[in-house]
């Protein structure tokens, strides 16, 4: 299987991370479109960056109309840096752009053909309400605001698709997706996505799992058994409706 590579550029250095490399994996339909989603399909159109010609005036009226806190500055068709709300403040209104001193413009951008999920990383390392997409040689392509990330994931079939979200806590060596989704596909369920989350430094983790059934009564009981802690379901059958279920079972294999 061809391997995937997350380009970000901070600053004037390009980091270039390897993942999945010769893994065998299988995608649903929203995977595969992640994995294609690059920075380039996300750009917005209509948000202007601000030139050295503009003045704090100009760039407060942008950050008004946009609902945002950034701005991109550009020069000849170069990204300069991002201004913030706080650069105006530091500056009488009336005074141009290209007056401020360009260290003090952060800088961060993501190349175009950048994965959605490395723009996510670097917007939320950076707080950024919105950040730059350039090309290898710096060009200035156009911006991805946070707005556009959530209306694309809001879009995608594993959102708003029917099906329950569940929610298991585990330690992060125990961690095996292959393993989880084996259980839960001989159960007649799919995994449709999958979120991690777990802090720093820390042993444990928590797996957020969206499925393609309302119903994951049996998938939660053989997850348990196969020793998995459930910490929270959602959108599926209430608790008491699970134990119900539970007790039937029970009773059917007692024969009573």
């Amino acid at each position: 299987m061809q391997s995937y590579y997350l380009t970000a550029l901070v600053g004037n250095s390009v980091n270039w991370t390897h993942i999945c490399p010769g893994a065998e994996t299988r995608y649903t339909e929203d995977a595969f479109n992640l994995v294609t989603m690059t920075a380039r399909k996300l750009i917005a159109r209509d948000i202007p960056p601000l030139t050295t010609k503009h003045t704090g005036r100009d760039a407060f009226h942008l950050l008004s109309d946009f609902h945002v806190k950034h701005l991109p500055v550009v020069q000849d068709g170069k990204l300069l840096g991002i201004l913030s709300e706080e650069d105006v403040f530091n500056h009488k209104i009336s005074d141009p752009i290209g007056e401020y001193d360009p260290a003090h413009l952060k800088k961060a951008a993501v190349l175009e053909n950048e994965h959605v999920f490395g723009v996510i990383r670097l917007m939320g390392e950076q707080r950024l309400t919105l950040i730059p997409v350039i090309d290898i040689e710096s060009n200035y392509l156009g911006v991805i605001a946070q707005n556009d990330l959530l209306r694309y994931f809001s879009h995608t079939a594993s959102f708003t698709g029917e099906g329950a979200v569940l929610v298991l806590e585990m330690p992060i060596r125990d961690y095996s997706l292959g393993n989880l989704a084996r259980i839960i596909e001989e159960e007649g369920i799919k995994i449709l996505s999958t979120f991690v989350t777990s802090e720093p430094d820390h042993e444990q983790m928590e797996l957020t799992l969206k499925l393609n059934r309302i119903d994951i009564s049996r998938a939660i009981a053989s997850l348990e058994r196969h020793g998995y802690s459930i910490k929270e379901t959602f959108g599926g059958l209430e608790k008491g409706d699970i134990m119900r279920d539970r007790y039937d079972a029970l009773m059917h294999y007692l024969n009573i």
